[in-house]
């Protein structure tokens, strides 16, 4: 689980520092710190897809057809069960507390642990980079999200205190348990269905480094994806993967 442990570990230290830094970033420092992350959003997204890639190149570009099929499939089925307007609510809510001002911080100390808690855990990235770790040891993915949660503790923590900085041990946990359970359960699983040919893991890997460049246009601000309306493309993948190979 060492995305899991990056990811904890980052909102930690982000905590620390931002208790210890008498000043906020500047606005240059944010501005390249998220050049950064959408730069390595895309190279990781980019390695991951190609590591899922095996054989022939007629068979490698079956593999993506079937990755950018799964995604599109599960964009339809996302929307129907109205998966990104549930994390548009949570996010929302978190969002209130933590970009409140002095002045608007909540008075239950206990306000901004739930907040940060729910805002790093609802996060598509989260979920795709434990199923990556999971599946694959992938652990690349959370370990920039660490980063990104790691900055936005750094920014909060100020107003709403150190408990703030606490919300690394429901992520550890949340992720980490995902992260668990994609190793003792579905791994044996897709392994055993992968038998009859095609690779079941990789269809999954394919479609967790599409969207993680897609999470880079989020990052550089150059068009609102709607991430968590793709997760269902995650289980659709290798059962597409399966029905082509038979």
């Amino acid at each position: 689980m060492t995305g899991a442990f990056l990811n904890a570990l980052g909102i930690l230290l982000g905590g620390l520092f931002g208790l210890a830094l008498r000043r906020p970033l500047s606005v240059r420092v944010q501005l390249f710190a998220r050049s950064a992350l959408g730069v390595l959003m895309v190279f990781f997204g980019l390695r991951l897809i190609w590591s899922g890639l095996n054989g022939t190149f007629l068979s490698a570009l079956k593999q993506i057809l079937i990755a950018l099929l799964a995604v599109v499939a599960g964009n339809l089925l996302g929307k129907l069960l109205g998966l990104q307007r549930m994390s548009n609510r949570l996010g929302r809510y978190a969002g209130k507390i933590i970009t409140a001002g002095p002045s608007g911080a909540p008075r239950h100390p206990g306000a901004g642990f739930g907040a940060c808690t729910v805002l790093f855990c609802v996060a598509p990235l989260g979920l795709m980079g434990a199923v990556a770790d999971g599946l694959s040891n992938y652990f690349y993915l959370l370990a920039v999200k660490a980063v990104m949660d790691g900055l936005a503790t750094l920014g909060s923590v100020k107003n709403l205190g150190w408990p703030v900085a606490l919300s690394a041990f429901p992520v550890f946990l949340f992720l980490g348990g995902i992260t668990l359970a994609c190793r003792l359960y579905a791994v044996p699983f897709l392994a055993l269905h992968s038998s009859g040919g095609g690779d079941l893991v990789s269809s999954i890997n394919l479609v967790v480094g599409l969207l993680s460049c897609a999470v880079a246009l989020v990052v550089f601000q150059v068009r609102r994806v709607e991430l968590a309306n793709y997760l269902p493309g995650l289980v659709i993948a290798p059962v597409l993967a399966w029905l082509f190979a038979h």
